[in-house]
């Protein structure tokens, strides 16, 4: 269980930039738009939504990178640049981290894909939802329950 590995620390490819959650995702996803697979350069990008309140950073002082409008803002190490975590502006209520960041991240597996539309050919996740964009605003309540019910069976 994914409660078991709580709280999860982390840190950037340098270490100068240290992250700590201390819940369980809202929601796992990997997301194919060329925007992420041009920042993660790979075919897509990887996400674990945590609630605002159980993030934090550690140490260090990330710096805005990529995205940096007033909705979504890009959070990556000054020195060695790995992007590590996405705010978003009231109302959502979580913060995306790259779990790839954390310390273990061997229990990640995306729940939700999204932006097939801009998916590689040859690029496949084990995701049980896809999207060509993002999921419907009305979705996420029923798709984080879903996600919630998977981890607890696992």
């Amino acid at each position: 269980m994914i409660e078991s590995l709580l709280p999860m620390e982390g840190e950037c490819r340098c270490g100068k930039v240290g992250i700590r959650i201390d819940a369980v995702p809202i929601l796992t996803m990997a997301c194919h738009c060329t925007g992420c697979q041009r920042m993660s350069s790979s075919a897509y990008s990887l996400s674990a939504l945590i609630p605002h309140d159980a993030f934090s950073v550690t140490r260090g002082d990330p710096v805005i990178g990529g995205l940096r409008g007033d909705e979504i803002r890009h959070f990556f190490c000054p020195d060695c640049m790995s992007w590590m975590f996405t705010r978003f502006d009231d109302p959502m209520p979580f913060v995306n981290v790259r779990p790839t960041m954390l310390d273990d991240c061997n229990w990640f597996e995306p729940f939700v894909e999204t932006y097939t539309c801009e998916k590689l050919p040859w690029a496949s996740t084990p995701a049980i939802h896809s999207f060509e964009k993002f999921p419907p605003p009305e979705s996420y309540e029923s798709l984080a329950r879903e996600y919630a019910q998977s981890i607890q069976k696992g």
